[in-house]
């Protein structure tokens, strides 16, 4: 049985990753997902091709909604040229990857 408690804190049952926001983006964008259990959270940018740009963030988090914003630069501080980006989010388990455009 759930406690009153529960109803308020609406900590995400699952995990999920969502689309960017704004998606194209010039000069930044948010990547918005959700932890269901403390874990620890990778999400990863990485080009077209498959190379890493850069980690966005490592390490544990807590559950809840959560978000973090990419500025269009690489792991040097350098701006990335236009193009597709592919964003990952690995927490425990959970793998998910979605598409973005930067656009210039």
């Amino acid at each position: 049985s759930r406690g009153l408690g529960d109803v308020y804190k609406r900590q995400p049952q699952q995990f999920a990753l969502y689309d960017n926001y704004p998606n194209p983006f010039n000069p930044s964008t948010r990547l918005s997902y959700d932890i269901a259990e403390q874990v620890r959270v990778n999400i990863t940018i990485f080009d077209a091709v498959g190379r890493e740009v850069i980690k966005l963030f490592d390490g544990i988090q807590n559950p809840g909604f959560q978000n973090v914003v990419w500025n269009g630069k690489d792991q040097f501080g350098q701006n990335v040229p236009a193009g597709i980006y592919i964003y990952r989010m690995n927490a425990g388990g959970f793998i998910s990857t979605k598409k973005m455009v930067l656009l210039k």
